[in-house]
């Protein structure tokens, strides 16, 4: 092999990794991001909060809403979310509104805390049924998308991780095999 025929089998090689970087990067993702950005009006927020603090309350640790996750929700569903999926999310805000009215006259934000909870866990039991049937190729029930949200914003937080989970700053040494005991907290 020449000089010439090195420097060529170099240049396909480095040619070939920078192409193929944006699919590694992107993760071979078939759908793209939407660059749609839908906008959540600050009482939209307060909505969310009250939907994640209905599925996760304060007790001895403070509850969905003293974690900001309507906020975490708004980034969510503007930078990670598939257009499809975006809809869904705007159109499901739409109908449990729609729903708190119908049933009980209010807003949902209104609601009693009963209330907020019925409403919530007759929607729960509708989401679960839909799911025994859903496909990948269709979005997920809007309800899914709140509750998983809920649970990734809350426990991926200051407050759900040093608070509502056991926590160490700097761990010492592995420990492979730790005691528990029934009511313990997952470690964070």
């Amino acid at each position: 092999m020449n000089r010439r025929e090195a420097v060529q089998h170099i240049c396909a090689l480095l040619g070939g990794s920078v192409l193929g970087a944006g699919a590694f990067l992107s993760g071979c993702n078939t759908n793209p991001v939407s660059s749609k950005k839908v906008l959540f009006s600050p009482h939209d927020i307060d909505f969310l909060n009250e939907v994640g603090e209905t599925i996760l309350p304060a007790t001895n640790t403070p509850g969905a809403k003293a974690a900001k996750v309507g906020e975490m929700m708004n980034v969510m569903v503007n930078d990670c979310y598939v257009e499809r999926d975006q809809v869904v999310f705007q159109n499901g805000i739409k109908d449990l509104q729609a729903r708190a009215n119908k049933e009980f006259g209010k807003d949902f934000i209104d609601l009693t805390s009963q209330q907020k909870l019925a409403l919530l866990t007759k929607l729960d039991n509708e989401t679960n049924e839909a799911m025994k049937t859903w496909q990948s190729s269709s979005p997920k029930p809007y309800f899914r998308l709140m509750k998983e949200l809920t649970l990734l914003g809350y426990f991926t937080s200051e407050i759900g991780c040093t608070q509502a989970r056991r926590y160490v700053e700097t761990p010492g040494r592995y420990e492979a095999c730790i005691p528990y005991k029934k009511g313990d907290k997952a470690w964070a």
